[in-house]
């Protein structure tokens, strides 16, 4: 029970308070589920750190070249061991998401190679990777093709549209498992693994890729446990547990890994250069507690869903539904109600509180976005953090919270700006 002076010093009203805690109640179905997939996942996090002797020396820093760095050797290899594959490359130098996605793009497809998306349009940044929306040095640029087989009204993939979109030239086929800037329907990894299944009974050859980002540790197995060749994401994500400053992370086949290093680097180099400059410890304690942060984050996404339901908008999923990633829409309608959402998540943040978010022409976005991310990692979406394109019906979408506690005191202050609860 949290003092009614220090609701009064957080802009909490009690009436505010008891609707929220109300509602709480009601979620316990819930989050023993949630609880009950970061204790799988922690215990797998744990057997990989053991396995492979994680040890205080791990924590040492390289610079220049990076030559004989024994922290990012062993990293990778607890990466490719909680994943199931055969190699994995973790680094700084993939500064997000969409780069360790474009690496792994540009080091898989040639010119004259096809690409299809098996989960309609992508994400906005790679949309200007591919070349979907023309960019400076893009795949199209590069002479790959592009195709892409919708998913169906419901969300769910379209198995024999998928078939029909692989074409002869067709060497990679990508599988987003987030929303993006959609009101969608997040695939399970069983869903991904249908599409893997699909895809490779027309041809084996074909390499499936899984854009992880906003996934990890939502579920007890991930999509290379079914079959994805190579499976990308960002530190500043679920896996980086908060406290990773920075990074990427690319998991797979250890031939489709050696194309990506040396896409990362230089041809010749490949995995072999790339300092760490003092970020393993950090690394290794985020991937360490990120079950316990995703589960967090998702405890705050379904209090979200129950309680903006209720306040009357539209939200997706809704509270009672199983999660497969962090994320969290609320469909607002109008700007206004979407302003005040996002200053309220801002004003809960504990970095640049006082900081009243506007929208924006952010790089790599067809529209003004408005972000709130009081953060201490800038741009970390594990972090209590919300964006919205500011575009009809005026959607924002929600994730993270780095504990259950804050993501509960987050969804109250956002309430409370809303002013509809007296």
């Amino acid at each position: 029970m949290i003092q009614q002076e220090i609701l009064t010093a957080l802009g909490i009203p009690a009436a505010v308070y008891d609707f929220c805690h109300t509602r709480e109640l009601a979620l316990k179905e819930q989050f023993e589920r949630i609880d009950a997939i970061a204790e799988a996942n922690l215990a797998k996090v744990l057997a990989a750190f053991q396995k492979h002797r994680v040890s205080e020396n791990h924590f040492e820093t390289t610079t220049g070249y990076g030559y004989n760095d024994l922290g990012r050797d062993t990293l990778e290899a607890v990466y490719a061991d909680i994943f199931g594959t055969e190699d994995a490359i973790v680094r700084p130098q993939l500064i997000c998401g969409t780069h360790a996605l474009s690496t792994a793009l540009f080091g898989c497809l040639r010119h004259g190679d096809g690409l299809m998306y098996a989960t309609g349009e992508p994400y906005d940044t790679l949309q200007g990777v591919i070349g979907i929306r023309p960019e400076m040095g893009s795949l199209a640029e590069h002479g790959v093709t592009y195709t892409q087989a919708d998913l169906k009204a419901d969300g769910t993939p379209d198995l024999e549209g998928i078939v029909a979109a692989i074409r002869p030239e067709t060497k990679l086929v990508g599988i987003q498992r987030s929303k993006g800037y959609l009101v969608r329907h997040t695939l399970s990894v069983e869903e991904i693994g249908s599409i893997i299944k699909t895809v490779k009974a027309v041809r084996p050859d074909i390499i499936c890729m899984v854009d992880n980002c906003y996934g990890e540790f939502t579920e007890v197995i991930e999509p290379t446990n079914v079959g994805a060749d190579l499976c990308v994401g960002s530190l500043i994500k679920n896996l980086g547990g908060g406290l990773a400053p920075i990074g990427g992370y690319i998991v797979g086949r250890r031939d489709l890994i050696e194309r990506c290093a040396v896409r990362m680097t230089a041809p010749g180099l490949g995995k072999e250069q790339g300092p760490t400059l003092g970020v393993n410890r950090s690394l290794y304690q985020g991937l360490f507690q990120s079950p316990t942060v995703v589960a967090a984050a998702v405890k705050t996404a379904v209090f979200a869903a129950k309680l903006f339901k209720d306040l009357g908008y539209e939200v997706y999923p809704e509270a009672e539904e199983v999660r497969h990633d962090i994320v969290q829409t609320v469909t607002f309608g109008a700007p206004e109600p979407l302003e005040k959402f996002c200053q309220g998540i801002q004003a809960a943040s504990p970095v640049d509180s006082y900081v009243t978010p506007v929208a924006w022409d952010m790089p790599g976005y067809d529209s003004p976005v408005i972000m709130a991310a009081g953060n201490f990692i800038s741009g970390a979406t594990i972090e209590l953090s919300a964006d919205a394109p500011m575009r009809e019906p005026y959607v924002a979408y929600f994730q993270g919270a780095l504990t259950w506690e804050h993501g509960k005191i987050g969804m109250m202050k956002a309430v409370a700006q809303m002013g509809q609860v007296k």
